[in-house]
């Protein structure tokens, strides 16, 4: 594999965790529990989204193929998206919605403090741009799961019924191949074993003050990266990219 392909698919693979995540995010937008956790899952989304741009953007520069961001979001079919199953698992509840957030941004964080010493200049610019706002989000992730583990009966029955659901998606996250190891013997990606214990690290903490257990490890549902997804990314997809197939080239 020549290492603009392998910058390419890795580049892609971020782009993806972030586009489908702030897609299953913006469906809670008019719909929160109360308006300041509207807004601020609207303002995550927005986060995500923007930092989906900026990776897809690049992810066009490197392939080389003149391919824009909206075209790497918009006219890719189903098998040709590389995100983790994780995010494009169905929001359900509210404590289903934060669990699955909590989970990625635990990993995230990392990843972006990682990617700041990656000889990739853009990468590194990207990723120096989007500590800010992950730090952010695994501090709201966090205060809302120790909330309801730590809050009322059903809260908790609920946090943990939903880390329980969406425990076998988290194996994926540190999934590696030939894309992950050329790019960390060049210096442009960070080792997924530091990642990895750094996330393990912020669950133990988080579930041990929200009184929740941590669910075994056992069967991990993959294959979001090689384009095998849930049944829900199909119909994720046809509305995400409902307009822009419909009316082929429209701009306003």
């Amino acid at each position: 594999m020549s290492m603009s392909n392998a910058l390419f698919t890795y580049t892609l693979r971020r782009a993806d965790d972030l586009l489908i995540l702030s897609q299953r995010l913006g469906e809670w937008c008019g719909h929160g529990p109360v308006l300041e956790e509207d807004i601020a899952l609207t303002n995550r989304t927005l986060d995500h989204l923007g930092e989906a741009r900026n990776l897809l953007t690049y992810a066009g520069q490197v392939e080389g193929k003149g391919r824009s961001e909206d075209d790497l979001a918009y006219l890719r079919m189903e098998r040709e998206f590389t995100n983790v199953k994780l995010v494009e698992t169905p929001n359900g509840n509210y404590a289903h919605t934060l669990v699955r957030s909590f989970l990625f941004d635990a990993y995230h964080l990392p990843l972006m403090q990682a990617l700041l010493e990656s000889k990739d200049e853009q990468l590194a610019a990207i990723a120096g741009k989007a500590v800010k706002e992950a730090t952010y989000h695994l501090r709201h992730s966090s205060e809302w799961l120790i909330r309801f583990g730590d809050g009322t009966e059903e809260s908790h029955q609920r946090a943990q019924a939903a880390l329980d659901a969406i425990w076998t998606y988290t194996g994926e996250l540190f999934e590696t191949d030939a894309v992950d190891a050329e790019l960390v013997k060049a210096g442009i990606a960070p080792d997924i074993a530091s990642i990895q214990e750094a996330w393990s690290k912020t669950v133990d903490a988080v579930l041990a003050e929200a009184t929740l257990k941590r669910p075994e490890d056992g069967f991990m549902a993959t294959g979001g990266r090689n384009g095998l997804h849930t049944e829900q990314m199909g119909f994720l997809l046809a509305e995400m990219q409902h307009v822009t197939r419909a009316y082929p080239g429209a701009t306003w």
